[in-house]
């Protein structure tokens, strides 16, 4: 999701958050760009966060920056649809930022802006992201769990895909083979440090294909759950081509995953090899001609496993957070990318790299010849240029980060 208009930077003091006539609401986000848990939703129902950053007062939101936790990145204002403007009102009575609230003929709940962290401090930027199945599908998408007789999540198109658990047969009603639904959270302890905290497996991202990518191929999402060591085999549905594999670890412990070749052995490179507690991440696969796909993985906790296509990934506009390695899409002109990396939780340094693949008019077959754009040892700030897009993004971080892309004339 990227901002729709220019960002602001906003002072550190509190903030009074309100829009006639429009109920707003508060979402405090991890660097996964999702809630850590249900106490991080703020309303009228709810109306104080337990940090307390944010408050819920007379039909307004009273967001104090400056002792919002350091693992929440983001801060979403959303509420039901209407129109207005909205606006972030300091002590004195001076507004230091507004964006203007338009409402739309098939949104019931929408997203409006966003505070998020850069540079130190904080900005703020005009969202506009709406959600036909009103409030409860909205905050389903970031990750709060909602009672079944709430309505279910719709805006975005929701995972559908077919779930496969190692050693058992295809499911085909989405369910594990112990009859629980895949994906199902379970409440795990606090994490500190940068590590996203929160359930687990940490809910998929709703499943959706950006628009303009052509490359590699399209098939339905392929799950998988376990704990320690495994081989994942996937079956002939998804075809030749790179594809998109998202993987998340509990708890602290290594992590890697490696593809198999004809004679069962390890493949040269690996796709992850991580140390990341809480790890979170997204690399490629390419899928071999003529055979399945096959990748071992090592882990020393409970996991799960996503591959879908490319086309799933994230795409790179506006402001982006994230956590960990991550594959990213661009598709707009030449651009300058800002990278804020800001050092891995063991010794503040860590690796920072990201490889672009562009793939302008290809539409399968293997990835081009790579690019390497950053390649550093962190915390770092650099300003990096972008090629035009389409182009795939290889991240490889052992930290949190924060990018911002600026777009050529």
């Amino acid at each position: 999701m990227g901002h729709i208009t220019k960002s602001s930077w906003v002072p550190s003091v509190p903030l009074r958050v309100d829009a006639e006539g429009v109920d707003v609401a508060a979402l405090l986000l991890g660097a996964d760009g999702r809630v850590r848990g249900d106490a991080d939703m703020v309303f009228e129902g709810q109306p104080v966060h337990p940090s307390g950053a944010v408050r819920y007062e007379a039909a307004a939101l009273v967001v104090e920056l400056s002792v919002v936790e350091a693992a929440v990145e983001r801060i979403v204002v959303a509420g039901s649809a209407g129109a207005g403007v909205l606006s972030a009102v300091a002590p004195d009575g001076d507004a230091v930022a507004s964006c203007t609230v338009t409402g739309a003929p098939d949104a019931a709940a929408v997203v409006f802006a966003e505070f998020f962290r850069e540079s130190g401090g904080w900005k703020f930027a005009r969202v506009g992201q709406g959600y036909a199945s009103g409030l409860a599908g909205l905050v389903t998408a970031y990750g709060v769990e909602v009672a079944e007789e709430e309505p279910a999540a719709a805006g975005p198109v929701p995972l559908t895909g077919v779930a496969k658990v190692p050693g058992q047969a295809p499911s085909t009603d989405g369910a594990s083979a112990a009859g629980e639904p895949v994906g199902t959270p379970a409440v795990s302890g606090p994490v500190t440090g940068p590590a996203p905290a929160g359930p687990f497996p940490p809910a998929d991202r709703p499943y959706e294909l950006v628009e303009g990518w052509e490359f590699g191929p399209v098939f339905e999402p392929f799950v998988a759950e376990g704990f320690g060591n495994d081989v994942i085999a996937l079956d002939d549905r998804v075809g030749d081509g790179p594809v998109l594999v998202e993987v998340a670890q509990e708890g602290r412990g290594y992590l890697g995953l490696f593809t198999l070749d004809r004679r069962n052995k390890d493949e040269t490179d690996y796709l992850l090899n991580d140390l990341l507690p809480e790890f979170r991440g997204s690399t490629f696969a390419q899928v071999p001609k003529g055979r399945p796909l096959r990748m071992r993985l090592d882990a020393e906790n409970r996991w799960a496993l996503r591959v879908k296509p490319l086309a799933a990934a994230r795409r790179l506009e506006g402001t982006l957070h994230g956590y960990g390695p991550e594959l990213l899409l661009y598709l707009g002109n030449g651009a300058d990318l800002r990278v804020d990396f800001q050092g891995s939780p063991e010794d503040g340094r860590g690796y920072a790299g990201i490889q672009s693949y562009g793939v302008e008019g290809r539409t399968g077959g293997r990835l081009p010849h790579m690019d390497l754009l950053l390649n550093e040892i962190g915390p770092l700030r650099q300003t990096v240029p972008v090629p035009r897009g389409p182009q795939l993004l290889h991240l490889r971080a052992e930290c949190a980060w924060t990018f911002t892309v600026r777009e050529l004339d």
